[in-house]
């Protein structure tokens, strides 16, 4: 079969087409011919060895797939061969096959076409959890998004609103803000030509936010923080900016917050059935039409350099899905 592959950390252009040897699947797991697949910013961190986690060379990159079951192993009932189905793996995606651990593979609701499919698990089951599970936004609460129009964003944005939030999304452009307005944002913070804490105490007439969605770092969290809510919970997502903030202490203790991590992966590992909960409640919102993912754009598998290219420019609004063709 054909994949993508890391021979070597750097960037996406270090990347190759190859042909690997065909897989079979474990005990617990489900192997998938893929459909499509798609991007997310911690693919241009670990193709460059800078993500927390380091797979051993080589190794075939992406996360979040949609396909069809070729087989599956003893332990898995709930999935059958034949069936389409979507979820997401720690690496592997962008490849004709992958293999899928059980507790993250999901049967593909019939409303859900493949794109879709493979948009949906990353995105919108890391926010539903930071909200839900890591903050527990309430009704009513004031919810402050950094990097709002990404894929993790943007859903934050849908998500914060359909749990009651009122939304401020705070981004690097006008454009990408009108995206967010069209994603259910109340406010918006342009933070290239805005001050970040100033505008969001206006905005909330110096009360400060609730809950911030911090998938940015650097430069971005502290000013956030400092315009947070007594009592508030700042969540850690990542770090697409490039660059770990180092967070003054003395900030948490007097507004007496919560600096919290955030990482779907772990929880779905350690919490199985908790996560196919969050995974059900989703996937209902989204056959109710409540939750719409946004498609930036679509490339090959052999494109797929291309596409992280422009991922790492900060070029993408919502998702970018590679299709297999």
């Amino acid at each position: 079969m054909k994949a993508i592959r890391c021979i070597e950390y750097g960037p996406p252009s270090k990347l190759v087409l190859e042909k690997i040897a065909e897989l079979k699947p474990g005990p617990s797991e489900v192997l998938v011919k893929v459909e499509a697949a798609s991007l997310n910013f911690p693919d241009t961190l670990i193709i460059q060895g800078l993500y927390q986690f380091k797979p051993e060379l080589p190794f075939t990159p992406g996360s979040d797939i949609a396909g069809v079951v070729v087989a599956v192993g003893e332990e898995v009932k709930h999935i059958k061969p034949g069936e389409e189905v979507f979820g997401m793996v720690a690496h592997g995606a962008f490849a004709e096959q992958v293999l899928v651990p059980m507790q993250n593979c999901f049967p593909k609701p019939p409303v859900m076409d493949a794109k879709i499919a493979a948009s949906f698990m990353m995105a919108y089951g890391t926010s539903y959890h930071a909200l839900k599970d890591r903050a527990a936004l309430k009704d009513g609460e004031t919810l402050l998004v950094l990097g709002a129009s990404g894929g993790v964003g943007l859903a934050a944005v849908e998500l914060g609103k359909l749990m009651g939030a009122k939304v401020i999304a705070a981004a690097s452009t006008d454009e990408k803000l009108a995206l967010c307005k069209k994603y259910g944002a109340d406010e918006t913070i342009n933070y290239t030509t805005e001050d970040l804490k100033i505008r969001t105490k206006e905005l909330t007439n110096g009360n400060g936010v609730d809950v911030i969605y911090d998938p940015v770092g650097a430069g971005y969290t502290e000013p956030a923080l400092r315009a947070m809510a007594w009592g508030g919970r700042c969540l850690v997502i990542g770090f697409a900016a490039g660059e770990i903030p180092k967070i003054p202490l003395n900030l948490p203790l007097l507004k007496c917050c919560q600096i919290v991590g955030v990482f779907l992966g772990s929880f779905a590992m350690r919490y199985p059935k908790e996560s196919m909960a969050n995974a059900l409640d989703l996937m209902k919102w989204y056959a109710a039409g409540k939750l719409k993912p946004h498609i930036h754009a679509t490339y090959s598998l052999e494109d797929t350099p291309k596409a992280l290219e422009e991922m790492m420019n900060r070029e993408v609004r919502g998702k970018v899905v590679i299709e297999m063709g």
